[in-house]
């Protein structure tokens, strides 16, 4: 069973650690225990349920009538809410509690409910991608468990496997080449399989190389299957010298191919850029590329 401080309750669940107490105090939401020296911690059972809470609060329910909700309720009441919410926000709120959960059941549950709100490409950019930001920020904290992290990461990647699966059966290739790789040392795959997908269905040759690519073999994979442009990603904890010194690196190896960078670490840094690397912030920005990259022809 994981142990949280009351700092780690207030950076995953965004509810202040004032608040926190005086939730406590004031209704017995939940119920810390203490150590030998008299310091509070918080289980797994905490913070799931200070989650929900969260949601429903975030929501206009008011935290009195939450109060009065048992544990049954407290989960139908956010199950009912993210069928029919509007916000983004509680389908991450829903997914941070089915990863604590290791539910895979409610994780497909939320998950699917939201692409037949929102459509596959818009659940994957506005409610995956900054679910996958936050979660990636705490495993580097250290707040969460790494195989919290990646059981999610991997039902996520399932899917994007399937849905490329079958994009490869159905679309012709006829547009420029473009190769999708991570840098050495990068093993965060899920940004890059999304653009993967993206550019299958936009008809473009897609050569996709996935994780921890060493730059020797990335230009043995280029002289047999030239590349009009690269894709690479971005979201391990670096130095932003080092990723500058890296993109560096490949203008040198090729100079006249242009490159898509995206990742965490690309937005939070915003390290210098070589000529003709271009960040991919969104699938508008992609696809802008991809036009350009199309007209170059």
């Amino acid at each position: 069973m994981a142990v949280y401080s009351i700092k780690d309750l207030e950076k995953i669940s965004g509810i202040k650690a004032h608040t926190i107490r005086i939730w406590e105090r004031r209704y017995g939401l939940v119920e810390p225990k203490r150590t030998a020296t008299n310091i509070r911690y918080y289980s797994d059972i905490d913070l799931k349920k200070l989650l929900n809470i969260s949601i429903l609060n975030q929501n206009g329910f008011k935290i009195s009538k939450i109060a009065e909700l048992d544990d049954h309720q407290l989960r139908d009441r956010v199950l009912d809410l993210c069928v029919d919410a509007r916000s983004s926000g509680v389908q991450i709120e829903s997914l941070m509690v089915s990863m604590l959960e290791l539910d895979e059941r409610k994780f497909l549950n939320v998950l699917s409910g939201t692409i037949i709100k929102y459509g596959f490409e818009d659940t994957l950019e506005k409610v995956l991608f900054p679910f996958l930001d936050r979660i990636g920020v705490l495993w580097q904290a250290g707040t969460i468990n790494p195989s919290q992290e990646h059981f999610i990461s991997n039902l996520i990647r399932q899917k994007l496997i399937v849905a490329i699966d079958n994009e490869m059966q159905n679309v012709s290739v006829n547009g420029p080449r473009i190769t999708f790789f991570l840098p050495e040392g990068e093993l965060h795959e899920i940004g890059l399989l999304f653009y993967n997908l993206m550019a299958r269905k936009e008809g473009l040759d897609v050569v996709y190389l996935g994780q921890s690519v060493p730059l020797v073999d990335l230009k043995v994979v280029n002289q047999a299957r030239p590349a009009d442009a690269f894709f690479v990603s971005f979201v391990s904890a670096r130095e932003k010298e080092e990723i500058e010194k890296m993109l560096q690196n490949l203008r040198d190896v090729f100079p006249d191919t242009p490159f898509m960078v995206n990742g965490l670490q690309i937005r939070e840094l915003q390290p210098k850029l070589p000529e003709d690397f271009t960040v991919v912030s969104s699938i508008r920005t992609f696809k802008e590329s991809i036009r350009l990259l199309k007209y170059s022809e």
